[in-house]
């Protein structure tokens, strides 16, 4: 028996779109399913909205998102990041550039105090991301 810690993001109704664009920047293979195609109740016309979206990378990442609906709270999470760590630097510096396309660069890639390589951004939907490239000196 195998456990795992996921990450699992939230959005209010843009978890398709969201997706849909890490699809874009990741690769790999990508599962959405609706409210309406578990025939879960939600609120006028949000039947079209993702309860459960997946998707799994060549690389192994595995990110998971829902919407949520109206009737429910979307409580903002805070003081956290995805990080992606490695030394394929040319691979962590696309996915950079990709994330940060429409979102907000905080930190482009450089040398932090600590050695190696490291940025920080948030992407279009709201995500922070950092990337560290290499072992710190």
């Amino acid at each position: 028996m195998t456990t795992a810690l996921v990450t699992y993001l939230q959005f209010r109704s843009s978890t398709r779109e969201a997706m849909e664009f890490y699809h874009s920047v990741f690769g790999g293979d990508l599962d959405i399913a609706t409210f309406d195609d578990f025939g879960m109740p939600v609120g006028e016309g949000e039947g079209g909205l993702v309860m459960h979206a997946r998707l799994r990378t060549a690389r192994g990442f595995l990110l998971m998102a829902s919407d949520t609906p109206s009737a429910m709270e979307l409580a903002p999470a805070g003081g956290f990041s995805l990080a992606l760590t490695g030394d394929e630097e040319a691979e962590l510096r696309g996915w950079f550039e990709a994330l940060g396309e429409g979102g907000r660069i905080e930190m482009p890639v450089g040398v932090p105090p600590w050695g190696g390589l490291y940025g920080t951004l948030v992407d279009r939907f709201g995500v922070a991301w950092m990337v560290a490239v290499g072992e710190a000196e």
